[in-house]
């Protein structure tokens, strides 16, 4: 089992971590990131990248970085190096490398960083709830092609990332809107979406860090329609929220404006979506349709 300090100070959060420091000595000293960048032999967008903790970090250049940033406290030095040492370790979802894609990585690593997560679905039950043999079914549909240790490593992978869910310490609150039309969509078939709703019905009864709303046919049309919307939320107070939109075979990640007005559509969302005890019946009427 992991431990939970592993789970929270995952190698993401520590690279963003050390992102902002290094930005924040930056924008101290009035140093713009292509001066930065030439310091290290790259350009200003690597040090964009390394301050969103986007990019792993060389001990040589973040030695450059604070010789630059006139940071020559022993102590100080010490603290971020070390954290970078840290950082650089592998989390435990790195044994997975050869089923996951390296866009994906850098999310996995967010998720389990996270102190909250919300989310919006409109194709799928969230893979943070989903049940062995739904997964299965929703993986079957991705992967189709896949050999059959593949697929089976990519059940277990979304399986393992569930236990952020259920940590004994700090478990990462989850506050999920899902569409109605993924719930009456029927992915492997009854018995598989009965065994999918009764375990949103448990969850939803049963896990105070989880929190299920569904979004009626009867809400209407709204913004969000295009696809999924995940918020990631850290504990730390010099992370900011990261929005992440999955695609096909990618991901993006808004900033700026861009982020603001998703998380505006995230609460919009849950302000038209059923309360989550209303939720609860509908689920449990649901299951007479399968």
């Amino acid at each position: 089992m992991l431990e939970n300090r592993q789970a929270v100070r995952s190698p993401t959060a520590l690279r963003m971590q050390i992102g902002a420091r290094l930005r924040r000595l930056r924008e101290e000293k009035g140093i713009g990131r292509a001066e930065a960048g030439e310091a290290i032999r790259g350009s200003a967008s690597k040090i964009s990248r390394l301050e969103l903790g986007r990019h792993g970090f060389k001990i040589r250049d973040v030695l450059d970085l604070l010789d630059l940033y006139g940071v020559h406290d022993h102590d100080r030095r010490d603290s971020l190096l070390d954290l970078v040492r840290e950082a650089n370790k592998p989390g435990w979802w790195h044994t997975y490398s050869d089923v996951v894609p390296a866009w994906f990585e850098q999310y996995l690593g967010l998720e389990q960083s996270a102190s909250t997560i919300r989310n919006y679905e409109v194709q799928y039950v969230p893979g943070l709830l989903q049940t062995p043999d739904y997964a299965r079914a929703v993986i079957a549909l991705e992967h189709h092609d896949a050999t059959y240790e593949g697929f089976d490593r990519r059940v277990c992978l979304r399986m393992a990332r569930q236990r952020i869910l259920h940590r004994t310490v700090t478990p990462v609150r989850f506050w999920t809107v899902i569409d109605e039309a993924a719930l009456r969509r029927p992915i492997g078939g009854p018995e598989t979406m009965r065994g999918q709703i009764e375990h949103l019905i448990t969850v939803s009864e049963t896990m105070p860090n989880v929190q299920v709303q569904v979004l009626p046919f009867s809400a209407g049309g709204h913004v969000a329609l295009g696809g999924p919307i995940t918020i990631v939320r850290f504990a730390e107070d010099d992370l900011h929220d990261v929005v992440y939109l999955e695609q096909l075979t990618g991901a993006r990640y808004p900033e700026g404006q861009e982020a603001d007005r998703y998380q505006e559509i995230m609460d919009l969302l849950a302000i038209r979506a059923s309360r989550p005890s209303a939720t609860t019946t509908f689920l449990k009427d649901l299951l007479d349709d399968f």
